[in-house]
This record gives C-alpha cells, structure tokens and sequence, in this order.
C-alpha cells in the first residue's frame, strides 16, 4: 500500500497543475501566443457585433437620452430648448387627456392581448393536429403579419364600414343589423381589437413549434393511464409550452400599449371624421403624436414618451414576477 500511495504522488508530481508540462511552468512564449489568441477573439466578436453596437447608440441610445432631456425642457421644435425642469410631468397630472388615453390604452390592451393569445393557440393546436397542408397553413397564417400596419388601418375601413362594410353585410345575411363600427364610440375599440387578430400568425408559428417540441412520451403515458384530451391539454401542453405562451403575452402586451398606426389611419387620417368629435379612440401614443407633431410641444411629448416606457416597465416587471408561479421552463 505504501508503494503504491508513493507511485500516485509521484505521477501527480510529474503531470503537474493545467497550463504546466510535466511540472513545469509554459513557456513565456506559450503564454503570449494564448493570450494573443485570447485578445484576437475578443476583437473578431466585436467587430462582428459592431454594426449593432453603432445602430444601438445612434438609433435607440441616444435618441432616449436626449428625449430624457427634453423632457425637462420647453420645446417646440424650432427654438433652443428652455429647461423648465418639472413643469412637464407636473402637466401631465393636471391634463384630463393623458388619463383619458390611458385608460383607452388598457382597455385595449386587457382586451387584446388574451384574446390575441387564445386565438393563436388555438389556431397552433389546429396546425398541430393537422396531416396534410400543415405548410400551406402556416404560411398562409403568416403573411399577414407581413401586411403593413397602415394598410391594416384602412383595411378595418373597408370591413367594418358601418353602411356597405363586409362585416355588416355579413351579419345582414343572418338578420343581424350591424353597429356603425368607425363612428359609434361604444363600438371603436372593439373593432380594432378584432381587426387585430389579422396579424395572428406570428403567434401561431411560435406556438406551433413550441408544440412540436413536447415529447410525445408524455402524452403516451397518459393515454394509458386514461386521461382525457382535455385533461392532456391541461396538464402537459399547457405546461410544457408555457414559456412561449408567456413570451407571446409579453410582446404583444408591450405591442399593445404602442398601438398607434392602425389606429391614427382608420380613424384620425381618414375623412370620415368619426373620432375628431370623440375621444374614444385616443390612445396614449396618439395623444403623444399629437403633442409632439401635431401641437409642437416637444418638450411635453417626451415627458408622456418616459411616462409610457414607465407604465410599460412596470406592467413587464409584474408580469415576469407573476410568471415565476405557472412558467416551467425545461432547464429548471
């Protein structure tokens, strides 16, 4: 026993610590080349992600560093900036309108966004369970995402015209006499919300491959321990595919609280006129719009712009915080 304890250390002696040969340390050559090598690496990964680095700081960081600053200033777009220091943020708890975009914003945006959600995974689970044509489906689901969200504006014009718009002559079919959807201020959010659900498909495509990914060995198992389609659904999809349900719901929340383009064309860049005697549809980055491009308060425009990243920040930080309790993500 003894010799044999002598044989190890004697080998453990010989082979040394790492970055040493037999014992010895590197040669000094060694670890320059190492070290140079290190440092060459280092350089190729910045270069590579260099472009984004410059577009960040140009295009995002800078732009929200000095809208920060204008923030505490009187601007109008033409003068120098007047720093007025808290005046802005303390106009925007006085002005009736900022309460008033809010709450069209979160009414929106509780509406939507579950809706949005519910009929993506719906639509996957169908791509799913489908043979043939599974493709053809997914891309067809897809391409409307593609379609400009002006274009989605008047798009919404043209079906939801309260006279001669298809949804109307639809439900006429049925006996059902259709609301005047672009003018009547009860009915507004509501057709944006279901005009929405135009650009499903991006939602679908990440759902969808979220559901090719659970293990079919689950759902084998439990067919033989008799459980139901429902209870499968409840009990294995829902939990193995919930953080991508989850990333959908937080996008499109933070999509939501952005609503402007389909909006502003369907109804402030239409003639109709429907919205210029009623605040219905004034969502907060429309009133923002109007503040910053429309009134040339710049200054104020930014102080609701960092008001907005704010209640987003918020509503992301409460929502991730609530996930921890229904999430499973599979490295945990």
């Amino acid at each position: 026993m003894g010799q044999a304890r002598g044989l190890i250390e004697m080998s453990v002696e010989t082979k040394g610590a790492p970055g040493t040969r037999r014992g010895r340390p590197a040669p000094t050559g060694v670890t320059r080349r190492r070290s140079g090598l290190e440092r060459q690496n280092r350089l190729s990964a910045l270069a590579f992600i260099s472009p984004w680095l410059v577009g960040f700081a140009v295009f995002t960081a800078w732009p929200m560093i000095y809208s920060l600053y204008l923030s505490f200033t009187d601007y109008d777009n033409y003068n120098a900036p007047n720093w007025v220091g808290l005046a802005n943020y303390e106009q925007m708890f006085q002005d009736p309108k900022v309460l008033t975009a809010l709450s069209n914003t979160a009414f929106y945006t509780v509406i939507q966004v579950p809706l949005y959600v519910l009929v993506a995974l719906a639509l996957a689970v169908l791509l799913n369970k489908a043979t043939k044509g599974v493709g053809f489906f997914r891309t067809a689901f897809y391409l409307p995402k593609m379609t400009p969200q002006v274009a989605i504006g008047v798009l919404f014009l043209l079906l939801f015209n309260g006279q001669n718009g298809l949804v109307n002559k639809f439900l006429a079919v049925f006996g059902i006499e259709g609301p005047a959807w672009t003018t009547d201020p009860a009915w507004q959010k509501p057709g944006l919300i279901i005009i929405s659900l135009w650009t499903v498909g991006s939602s679908v495509v990440i759902l969808l491959a979220a559901l090719k990914n659970v293990p079919k060995e689950l759902y084998e198992s439990a067919r033989v321990d008799g459980a139901s389609p429902w209870r499968q659904f409840r009990s294995i999809t829902l939990p193995m595919i919930s953080s991508q349900i989850f990333f959908v719901f937080i996008v499109n929340t933070i999509a939501a609280f952005q609503l402007f383009a389909e909006a502003y064309t369907a109804f402030y860049g239409s003639t109709s006129g429907g919205s210029y005697t009623t605040d219905a549809v004034l969502f907060y980055v429309i009133y923002l719009f109007q503040q910053a491009f429309a009134e040339f308060h710049m200054g104020y425009a930014s102080a609701l712009a960092w008001l907005l990243f704010l209640v987003i920040l918020v509503v992301t930080v409460i929502q991730m915080t609530v996930s921890k309790r229904f999430v499973y993500y599979e490295g945990e």
